[in-house]
């Protein structure tokens, strides 16, 4: 490991949707947050999503261990009060971890025969 830190412990994606509809036979719909972890110290992960008519849905966690990544899937990912989240919505994400990470974000849309990949960086604060 390098002396330099990598990573931020706060993460921002504006333009999340996971779509109702899924066409693919051995693909569907789905998002991810892919996590990073750089560092020497497993990360623990928390994060909120922001709606544009509803309030926020809190409690979601997952974990990053040292030196490793993790592909969450948003379509799988449930908060602590057993909630997942809702398709068809619109929504950003703030994505939280008390070690320094490096967050992308996926999308993967089957709606159309044509299946559509989105990948982006997310916004470090």
């Amino acid at each position: 490991m390098s002396d330099y830190q990598a990573g931020s412990k706060v993460w921002f994606i504006p333009d999340c949707y996971w779509p109702e509809i899924t066409n693919g036979k051995h693909y569907v719909s789905h998002e991810a947050i892919c996590v990073l972890n750089p560092g020497p110290h497993d990360a623990k992960i928390k994060m909120t999503f922001y709606f544009s008519d509803a309030e926020p849905m809190r409690g979601f966690t997952a974990y990053c261990k040292a030196e490793r990544t993790n592909h969450i899937r948003l379509d799988q990912i449930k908060n602590d009060q057993g909630q997942g989240l809702p398709m068809g919505v619109p929504y950003a994400a703030m994505v939280e971890s008390d070690q320094p990470i490096i967050v992308q974000y996926s999308r993967l849309d089957t709606t159309q025969p044509e299946i559509g990949l989105m990948t982006t960086m997310a916004y470090p604060l």
